[in-house]
């Protein structure tokens, strides 16, 4: 966090909500330079498997393929990539908007409900019309994939 307020009670509340550092201007570009390092020395890199499971559904991303209880299931680019990142955080409920972002990326702007269409095609794969359904609807609130 860089900020003027330097009182200890706004340092405190600062690092308490979430911030890495606290750095008070003025400052020495050396230092900030010296805290950044710092903080990028210590994060680690996010390690991604292959292969991904969540219940009975795997997702090999070098292959590009996805099994249902060793059943291929062919999905599309997008489809694909929407199921990537909802196993990738399991139980995890994400709005339209969470999931545009995440999947499409920040710049394209196309309409909320695009991810309903893809939603809907992703479980007509997924569940092929005879297995239990893994995408959970959560009303007002968005979709997570089941972790069971």
């Amino acid at each position: 966090m860089l900020t003027a307020r330097g009182e200890e009670s706004d340092r405190v509340r600062g690092l308490s909500t979430g911030a890495d550092d606290y750095l008070v201007k003025p400052f020495s570009t050396p230092e900030f330079m010296a805290r950044v390092k710092a903080l990028l020395r210590r994060a680690k890199p996010e390690v991604l498997s292959s292969v991904l499971k969540v219940g009975d559904i795997v997702l090999d991303r070098e292959s590009h393929r996805v099994y249902r209880k060793k059943s291929e299931i062919r999905l599309g680019p997008t489809e694909f990539r929407l199921l990537e990142f909802m196993m990738r955080h399991p139980g995890r409920v994400f709005s339209r908007s969470q999931l545009l972002d995440n999947v499409w990326g920040e710049t394209i702007y196309i309409d909320e409900r695009t991810v309903d269409v893809h939603v809907g095609r992703l479980r007509k794969a997924v569940n092929n019309g005879r297995m239990p359904d893994v995408i959970r609807t959560i009303r007002g609130a968005g979709y997570a994939i089941r972790e069971d």
